[in-house]
């Protein structure tokens, strides 16, 4: 994991970025989604371009380069429709509620 690999700690690197660690677990694991300033901000603190924070770890770090992305694709798909799901309910639920005014 690039993070390890520059030495900081899920905890040192929210520091630096000013979000909680809470916040960085959830970049890692795919569960939310991530502004154009958190990245230039994260790709800064870590000294590379922004690009590089979407590969996937090395092979060397258990599995091939395939399974890796796929999952990774995987997890992205699940987060994005349950996004679009929520919103989906959320829009729904206000339409229904001004109708019945």
């Amino acid at each position: 994991m690039l993070r390890k690999k520059k030495g900081f700690t899920q905890e040192k690197l929210a520091e630096a970025a000013g979000l909680s660690a809470q916040t960085i677990s959830d970049i890692e694991g795919c569960r939310t989604w991530v502004s154009e300033n958190t990245l230039e901000k994260l790709s800064k603190i870590l000294n590379v371009d922004v690009f590089q924070l979407f590969l996937p770890p090395a092979e060397s770090e258990g599995g091939d380069l395939d399974s890796l992305l796929y999952n990774r694709l995987l997890k992205l798909k699940a987060a994005m429709k349950a996004d679009i799901d929520k919103r989906f309910d959320q829009f729904y639920l206000t339409e229904k509620s001004s109708s019945q005014v």
